[in-house]
């Protein structure tokens, strides 16, 4: 495992070139829950992404397997099954798409980082300063706000707060119908 402390960070995988601007990863993320696109469409695009020489592909399994392994910044992920489908299926607290200007703003106050202006910073960079930014931040209250379980909370005046916030700064649902129906259904078993 690569320590970001101490190690390089990739800018290969095996000896490939990879694109490690933390943008690339982004839009990785945003292919990954578009819609419109099938399973084969996004793998070609996330190619496409990461991989600026793609003849020097030879293993394209291998190569999907890679930018997996780059995106989660060498990571294994611990709710994974033996049958590598996700097990854990947690409520999304933000969206690069609908919380771009909260990210932005959160980057610039804590780290004074403009994001729309730096040429470069490597996604494993990124993701640590994302995964600590501060309490303070607008973005950080806006996430807690998504989480906070109303259950919880006794006092009346408070509960209502929350939930008027919890409202405000929720994310649209990009679920299909069939996935809410699904969604719904296990609830009940």
């Amino acid at each position: 495992m690569i320590n970001i402390l101490i190690d390089e960070l990739p800018e290969k995988v095996g000896n490939i070139d990879i694109n490690s601007d933390f943008r690339v990863s982004i839009l990785f993320e945003l292919l990954m829950q578009d819609k419109e696109f099938s399973d084969e469409e996004k793998i070609e695009q996330a190619l496409i992404l990461y991989y600026p020489n793609l003849q020097q592909i030879n293993d394209y399994n291998k190569a999907v397997e890679n930018i997996v392994w780059f995106y989660k910044c060498g990571k294994k992920d611990k709710n994974v099954d033996g049958e590598n489908n996700v097990k854990n299926k947690q409520k999304q607290i933000y969206s690069y798409e609908f919380d771009a200007e909260y990210i932005y703003s959160a980057f610039m106050e804590q780290y004074k980082i403009d994001l729309n202006s730096i040429p470069y910073l490597h996604w494993w960079k990124f993701k640590a300063l994302f995964n600590s930014l501060n309490e303070n931040v607008l973005f950080s209250k806006i996430m807690s706000y998504r989480v906070i379980d109303l259950s919880k909370i006794k006092d009346k005046t408070m509960k209502k707060q929350y939930r008027q916030l919890k409202d405000l700064y929720k994310l649209p649902d990009m679920r299909s119908e069939e996935e809410k129906e699904n969604d719904f259904a296990e609830a009940f078993s």
